[in-house]
């Protein structure tokens, strides 16, 4: 089991995660990730989310991967 944070940025705002979540593999938090980023962008905002990364970090602050808004949504038309 491991701590694992979920930051987000764009160019022009950073969120930081100052909870995370206890994973069990990077398989699990990978799919974390994903749903994070599923239900930002599925909440009705004004907010362009194709400029947003997911930060994935550990509990000494090491980035484990990062996952692109756009991996998630797909190309735009």
């Amino acid at each position: 089991m491991t701590q694992v944070f979920f930051h987000c940025s764009n160019p022009r705002k950073v969120f930081l995660d100052h909870h995370g979540a206890v994973v069990s593999d990077i398989a699990e938090a990978r799919e974390h990730a994903t749903r994070l980023v599923q239900s930002f962008t599925n909440e009705r905002t004004l907010e362009d989310w194709r400029d947003w990364v997911m930060h994935v970090n550990d509990d000494q602050g090491d980035e484990l991967f990062v996952v692109p808004f756009t991996f998630v949504l797909g190309k735009s038309h």
